[in-house]
């Protein structure tokens, strides 16, 4: 779901497997900015198999773990410590380049570690230094009235800080949201979580509405996989492949179309049967990225960007 390329060995669940770039990553290299601001981020942590792989750290999620919803939120590191003055700044970036001799190897197969290590030094230079940033993260400029439209929770106010993302020009936000594995008693979990879940994900959809910024934003709400048609004996739902739902909004996606089908039990599809390829090949698309590229490892392996480049027709404008 993540990457439209499935790994080739079994992954168990909980763990972080990724052998091909996530399609925030590729979002990264592909939509990139110059301004010092990241161009992928994550929040409040980097979503399985939500990487970069091999095209590197450069492209890795900025992830920003804390909560939004607290009267201190602050991004960590993107502003000078105290008693650090802009010049001081300078003058240690500038010592540190004088002190630093080690050399570098250049050749890609080699796979330079020190290079990736550059890199986020520079970006971390340019983001503390970047008056984007700082407002893009400025979530206390938003006012009382928008901020309850949001929920005041951590969820909706993270949906409200990747929509501030989305003016700074930002061209990738994951919001991870966990906690939806309900093996056991889902129905009181659900009845308390969802209503505001609701109203966080219409009120980030309205809000972009509203500011004209809808038709260019692709929204989508979804999980890795479905949840059995049966409840188990504990009151709940477990692991199921064989049907699922996404929510997609903006970016020219049609309103109020259904693609697909189940049977009459929510068992398994059997209308118009789509994959996670399909879908990560639309959202490419949406993008303007051909979900047909090849990229090329650092040790000139071929890697397609999805495996299945054909996109879902009825969503697309």
């Amino acid at each position: 779901m993540m990457t439209g390329a499935p790994p080739r060995i079994p992954v168990g669940c909980g763990a972080f497997v990724s052998f091909h770039p996530s399609m925030g990553s590729v979002a990264a290299k592909e939509l990139g900015r110059n301004d010092g601001l990241p161009s992928y981020f994550s929040l409040a942590r980097m979503s399985r198999s939500g990487g970069p792989n091999f095209l590197g750290a450069k492209y890795a999620p900025f992830v920003v773990a804390d909560d939004p919803n607290s009267s201190a939120f602050r991004v960590r590191d993107v502003a000078l410590p105290k008693g650090l003055t802009e010049d001081g700044f300078q003058n240690r970036t500038d010592l540190r380049r004088l002190v630093d001799k080690l050399p570098r190897i250049t050749d890609k197969a080699a796979a330079d570690p020190v290079l990736s290590l550059d890199e986020f030094y520079e970006q971390g230079y340019s983001l503390i230094t970047s008056p984007a940033a700082q407002a893009a993260f400025n979530i206390h400029e938003e006012s009382d009235e928008v901020r309850n439209n949001f929920g005041r929770d951590s969820f909706g106010q993270r949906c409200l800080l990747a929509r501030r993302l989305v003016e700074a020009g930002v061209p990738f936000t994951t919001v991870y949201d966990g906690g939806w594995d309900h093996h056991r008693t889902i129905f009181p979990v659900c009845r308390k979580r969802l209503p505001s879940w609701d109203n966080s994900v219409a009120a980030l959809i309205t809000d972009l509405d509203e500011r004209g910024l809808l038709d260019t934003t692709l929204v989508i709400a979804l999980g890795e996989f479905g949840r059995t048609p049966k409840v188990n004996s504990r009151g709940g739902r477990d692991h199921w492949s064989n049907a699922m739902s996404v929510l997609m909004a903006g970016g020219g996606t049609p309103g109020g179309v259904v693609v697909g089908a189940t049977d009459k039990s929510g068992y398994s599809a059997v209308e118009r049967v789509l994959s996670p390829e399909n879908f990560v090949s639309t959202v490419y698309t949406k993008l303007g990225i051909d979900p047909d590229t090849v990229y090329y490892s650092p040790l000139g392996r071929p890697a397609h960007l999805v495996s299945d480049p054909t996109p879902i027709d009825e969503v697309l404008s």
